[in-house]
């Protein structure tokens, strides 16, 4: 069927929503957007004069779509070089989407995202909807097509799984600067005791190169070897300038809510290095460096806010 004007202005009202379920459901805004797309083609083949509720609609279809990918990636994971994590997204990108509540800011960050790929599908797909949209069981369970019982089990599952006991820091751009800079400081400092000091004992750093750039194949765990570890690879060389590209310029920036040190190199963004905050330090340090998932990253920054350099002579 053809599309007309209201019709297409309907879907680009619900499109930032179903950006923002769709990255929660996959991680990556890449695959969000194809998902979004899929979902605008099937709203434009669709007899929309059956359709009652244009959102209820476009969000079963995405689901599904999203569900189908869900499938795919845990395949393409399994030949993942090295470790993979979620593609990360600065403040002001409306595929964050709400973050008025602990659940919904939570919900997108790196940390929780990359925990998020341990559970089953479905359960992934009740999380999200229940805590960071608010949707009733009922109306999750009319998206599954499942039983409002069953709905409400598999959201306690995931619930359980997902649990812990940190408290993170919510952070605003000048709050995550200030952390970002002394974090900065103490990985340049040469000084194993500045790191560690930043450390909760239990911290961990996560490097995803995708096989594009060295990262390491397993976590670093334990505030010690982190604070090694992140001691020797803040350590100048033209060998890790060459890797990424170009000498980097170093940003302070919030992305997916917590603080986030950028490597830029030109114009173009060459990392993003994530630091979880909890009340007790850092809980862990992800960094991506993987092309592939930098690009909505690169859109974004000259429009993001990061202010001066930190370090323009790294």
């Amino acid at each position: 069927m053809l599309v007309g004007a209201h019709e297409v202005e309907v879907f680009e009202g619900a499109r930032p929503r179903l950006e923002a379920i769709a990255y929660r459901l996959l991680g990556s805004a890449n695959d969000a957007e194809d998902a979004v797309q899929d979902t605008f083609l099937r709203w434009q083949s669709a007899d929309r004069e059956l359709i009652e509720t244009p959102e209820a609609w476009l969000t079963k279809v995405l689901t599904n779509i999203c569900l189908n990918q869900l499938t795919s990636a845990r395949a393409r994971r399994e030949t993942y070089v090295g470790q993979w994590l979620p593609e990360p997204v600065f403040t002001g990108d409306r595929m964050l989407g709400p973050s008025d509540t602990v659940e919904q800011r939570e919900s997108v960050s790196i940390a929780m995202l990359t925990l998020m790929e341990r559970l089953p599908a479905k359960e992934r797909v009740v999380y999200v909807l229940r805590e960071a949209f608010g949707h009733s069981h009922g109306e999750i369970a009319e998206v599954l097509d499942l039983t409002e019982s069953n709905c409400q089990q598999i959201y306690r599952r995931a619930k359980q799984h997902l649990a812990a006991d940190r408290r993170r820091v919510t952070v605003d751009a000048t709050a995550a600067r200030k952390i970002v800079e002394e974090f900065l400081a103490a990985a340049l400092s040469g000084r194993t005791d500045s790191l560690v000091k930043m450390l909760t004992d239990d911290a961990i750093s996560v490097g995803d190169g995708g096989g594009v750039l060295f990262s390491l194949p397993r976590p670093v765990t334990g505030a010690l070897r982190v604070a090694r570890f992140l001691r020797g690879l803040f350590e100048p060389s033209p060998a890790k300038w060459d890797m990424i590209g170009g000498r980097p310029v170093l940003f302070a920036a919030v992305a997916n809510g917590v603080p986030a040190l950028v490597l830029v190199v030109g114009d173009r963004v060459a990392g993003v290095v994530s630091l979880d905050v909890t009340v007790d330090g850092i809980a862990a340090v992800h960094a991506q460096v993987n092309p592939g998932k930098l690009d909505r990253a690169a859109r974004q920054w000259p429009t993001s806010e990061h202010g001066e350099p930190l370090v323009d002579t790294w």
